[in-house]
């Protein structure tokens, strides 16, 4: 029964990915699933005699960062991926790709400002003819996109492909790492033949059907998602900055950002404490990635996109799911609305001054 139901559910995410079930590895979430792709195939194919070249999106992730980190201290070259205008510059990468490359790592969409990246592109430019013979592999983290975007590797370029299920609803302890089974990848650690040998140890049918249902109701609903958020975010928007004085949207080009996610920056504000007052009003948010709570420097994607530190330590992060609907967005948008009139010296509607 136990393998009836991995499998099961191996084949319903290969299908909804258009993939073929043994492309699918299951694994605890996006962190595990970036560092086998990272360290997977950039340990796979290093070759003694050639120092392997990587570049990578410097505001991605951490588990994307930090990975690639940790190739640099194994003697890889690390080199971060060009930006311009809010995208991946393109002409600029193709003068940067040299017969060391060995793999590019991004995501699809960015988890803190939700802007989408331009994968595709990137995936023209390694597989340009007079390049596509040095294998360059292209491994893109989607586990912000399948809420809103249509997530195959065709779709965005991909060799390699992160999926995550708690962003989507699904359990948490449960993520995917889309491979075909001709891209060597060597194990993070050693063990049994589970995951094709890739990923030792025992399997959990229950989080992987967890992640196979997740996956299936975004497809389902995300044509409608997309329109009711798009419409909701530009009423946030609105009443956000109507109300609030000094706040910045964070956000990508025209039609490169997905509507669920809005990142603003409210510079001279303690966003820290905006946060406390907003648990209170019974709202979470974040001021940047939960895995860099401890950083001094504030959004790392934010000071990627503007260059500008102090927009960077003043970020707010909200996201909803479908089913936030607009009334609830509405309160969040009077609720934070009172926490920054408050934190400023003003009067709180709640009675205290």
């Amino acid at each position: 029964m136990a393998r009836e139901i991995l499998e099961g559910a191996r084949t319903v995410v290969a299908r909804l990915l258009e993939v073929q079930a043994d492309d699918v590895i299951f694994t605890s979430g996006a962190t595990e699933s970036n560092a086998l792709a990272i360290l997977g195939v950039v340990r796979a194919c290093r070759n003694p005699a050639a120092r392997l070249h990587v570049l990578y999106a410097p505001g991605a992730h951490a588990s994307i960062v930090e990975n690639v980190k940790l190739l640099a201290a194994e003697g890889a070259e690390i080199e971060p991926l060009p930006m311009r205008d809010r995208q991946v510059d393109c002409a600029a990468l193709a003068k940067l790709l040299r017969p060391s490359t060995a793999l590019v790592t991004m995501e699809a969409v960015c988890g803190e400002t939700g802007v989408i990246w331009n994968t595709r592109e990137v995936a023209s430019v390694i597989r340009e003819p007079s390049r596509a013979q040095r294998g360059i592999m292209l491994h893109v983290d989607a586990s912000q996109a399948p809420l809103t975007e249509k997530v195959t590797r065709a779709h965005f370029g991909a060799d390699l492909l992160t999926l995550d299920g708690s962003k989507i609803g699904a359990a948490r302890g449960v993520g995917a790492l889309i491979a075909h089974r001709t891209i060597p990848l060597a194990p993070l650690y050693l063990g049994g033949g589970q995951e094709r040998g890739v990923r030792p140890g025992s399997e959990a049918p229950h989080l992987a059907e967890s992640l196979a249902k997740a996956l299936s109701q975004a497809a389902a609903g995300r044509d409608a998602f997309r329109i009711a958020a798009e419409a909701a975010r530009t009423d946030l928007i609105s009443r956000l900055t109507a109300a609030i004085p000094d706040i910045y949207i964070n956000e990508g080009r025209p039609g490169r950002q997905v509507p669920h996610i809005l990142n603003v920056s409210l510079p001279g504000r303690d966003t820290d404490f905006l946060v406390a007052l907003l648990d209170e009003a019974g709202f979470a948010v974040s001021t940047k990635s939960a895995c860099e709570t401890d950083s001094e420097t504030g959004s790392r994607p934010v000071l990627v996109l503007f260059g500008d530190e102090t927009r960077a330590r003043s970020t707010l992060r909200i996201s909803w799911n479908p089913e936030a609907d607009l009334s609830r967005l509405r309160s969040f948008a009077d609720a934070l609305t009172r926490a920054v009139a408050f934190s400023a010296g003003g009067v709180d509607d709640r009675g205290s001054g």
